[in-house]
């Protein structure tokens, strides 16, 4: 049996590449959406173009993944691995944290004793870093203890940086009133952009961005501020860009990360999660980043 072994959920946006080479369970998250169901487009973001292109006010409904979803991961895990790092989505936007808990109870003791679940407190390109800390841990040869400990202690340190091309799909969930949806879009049409981010596992307003059109130097110029510091240092900075389907954006982003900092590196660009997705919309760019 190898030492620990990785489970998440598909909140991560891990790339098949990273999911494969770690060998990692995913668990899959849910989206109930029959309206789109038979749009034309290759992934979700193409179909809600679709959707608005038609004039069908309408949005997507989430479901948590069930425990049944997690404890069949334990299973097939348990069988290869003494113990369990389980990364889920965090607890203050999704029951998937709560689902990974108990599903642990229908396991025997001993075997509960093997599985750790964590909250990452993030989502998408900010999940993602985390498992990317988790799997540092364990190349490092880290006991559970100590990798458990780390995890806590890190996962405030991620930063997670959303803009959002249109509040609509936020307004349409009922998550934000119309008067902020219009107070949003009126300010985008000024070159201002409201930004979000996570906050012990909350996401919410990170500030504006004044003469931000160019989506992408908005972004650059918030990674060079905060990184400044130790820009071209010793100390690596491991970063993860996802995106509404807009690829030419985040590879943008990704080129002005890497050719600026020496010790900066993106580790994969991909699209954003159909959960995540369904309330952000197309052309949403999340950039998450930390110090490793």
């Amino acid at each position: 049996m190898e030492k620990i072994g990785l489970i998440t959920d598909e909140g991560a946006d891990l790339t098949r590449e990273i999911i494969e080479k770690y060998d990692i369970g995913i668990v899959p998250v849910k989206l109930i959406w029959p309206e789109i169901e038979n749009l034309p487009g290759e992934n979700t973001f193409q179909k809600m173009r679709e959707l608005e292109k038609q004039g069908i006010k309408s949005f997507g409904k989430t479901s948590q993944p069930s425990p049944k979803d997690f404890l069949d991961q334990y299973k097939e895990k348990l069988a290869k691995y003494e113990k369990i790092i389980c990364v889920t989505l965090t607890s203050q936007h999704s029951g998937t944290f709560n689902s990974a808990l108990v599903a642990k109870n229908f396991l025997s003791e001993q075997n509960q004793e093997r599985i750790f679940v964590v909250d990452s407190w993030q989502a998408s390109a900010g999940e993602a870093i985390f498992v990317l800390k988790a799997i540092d841990s364990i190349e490092k040869g880290k006991s559970l203890e100590e990798i458990v400990e780390d995890l806590k202690i890190f996962k405030s340190k991620i930063k997670t940086f959303i803009m959002l091309e249109d509040p609509k799909w936020l307004e349409y969930s009922g998550r934000i009133s119309s008067m902020v949806a219009n107070l949003f879009r009126a300010l985008g049409q000024r070159g201002i952009r409201p930004f979000l981010v996570f906050k012990e596992g909350k996401l919410t307003p990170g500030g504006i961005k004044i003469k931000a059109k160019d989506k992408v130097l908005a972004f650059f110029n918030q990674f060079n501020k905060d990184n400044a510091a130790i820009k071209n240092t010793e100390k690596r900075i491991k970063a993860v860009i996802t995106h509404g389907d807009n690829f030419y954006l985040a590879q943008r982003l990704k080129e002005m990360i890497e050719n600026e900092f020496q010790n900066a590196k993106v580790e994969f660009v991909n699209i954003i999660n159909n959960v995540v997705g369904a309330v952000t919309g197309p052309d949403t760019l999340i950039l998450a980043w930390a110090e490793f």
